[in-house]
């Protein structure tokens, strides 16, 4: 599905779209003379990572930074990711992610929103060959005015292969293609919109999983903004799996409590 091919080929066609899209005037932000700069703090009782329980049953903390290059559309965020307890040391991981963010077709029914990246993937505590040392490209769109009643559809695109050649991990190469349906319920009882969301996810052979419909998530969320600058956003979701591939637990149950300050 999608791009398969030579290597070389493979990248000089993901790297022309980005620069493609990237030519189009991103209208939703204002330029401005500062920074934007945004860190974020993320416990996760479980760290599921497209669908794969990355630290076992362990919780997971992320520590991210977001760079926005002056609301140009282009930015960098770099993530540290560790478990929360031990025995996961060498898999602590630093990722390194520019993108540009945009939109197409302005106030009509079919405004994409998009964010395209890629990412370095990077185990500090292992030696590159011998570590899941990763490319990953994300491709991301969503159409907020494409349904009615406030539905959003949204659709994620992973594309990971090895940062080198002769890497343990030589396996790794595939994609993930994630459908997300997502409605924010207004409800008295609380400050600010109950986020819902649904998502199914197709794997194809990232990891050397087989290419087959694996999991699918239900979630519920909300933002609380603590005062101008700081957002706490705690979520709870529902992981049903479809492919042993994947995961071998049928049900998983995790929490996502996020901190946000901006600076």
């Amino acid at each position: 599905m999608f791009f398969y091919g030579e290597g070389v080929i493979r990248k000089a066609i993901l790297i022309s779209a980005v620069f493609a899209l990237a030519g189009v005037n991103p209208a939703w932000a204002e330029k401005t003379d500062e920074l934007g700069v945004t860190f974020q703090l993320d416990y996760l009782s479980q760290w599921l990572s497209k669908g794969v329980p990355a630290y076992g049953q362990q919780g997971a903390m992320f520590k991210t930074i977001d760079v926005d290059l002056w609301g140009t559309g282009f930015g960098v965020k770099v993530t540290h990711r560790n478990a929360a307890s031990s025995g996961y040391v060498d898999k602590q991981r630093f990722d390194y992610r520019p993108y540009y963010k945009s939109l197409l077709f302005e106030d009509t029914p079919y405004q994409m929103n998009y964010n395209i990246g890629v990412g370095y993937e990077h185990y500090p505590g292992l030696a590159r060959n011998k570590a899941n040392t990763t490319w990953e490209w994300i491709f991301n769109f969503s159409w907020p005015n494409l349904l009615p009643e406030g539905l959003i559809p949204q659709y994620i695109a992973h594309y990971e292969y090895p940062a080198g050649s002769g890497y343990r991990y030589n396996y790794i190469t595939g994609w993930v293609h994630r459908f997300i349906l997502g409605y924010d319920m207004n409800l008295p009882e609380l400050p600010a919109p109950l986020h819902l969301s649904s998502e199914v996810a197709y794997t194809d052979g990232l990891g050397g999983a087989a290419h087959d419909w694996s999991y699918a998530t239900f979630g519920l969320s909300t933002k609380l903004k603590i005062n101008e600058n700081m957002t706490f956003i705690p979520g709870l979701y529902q992981q049903i799996s479809m492919d042993d591939s994947v995961c071998k637990r049928d049900d998983v149950t995790y929490c996502i409590l996020t901190m946000q300050y901006k600076f």
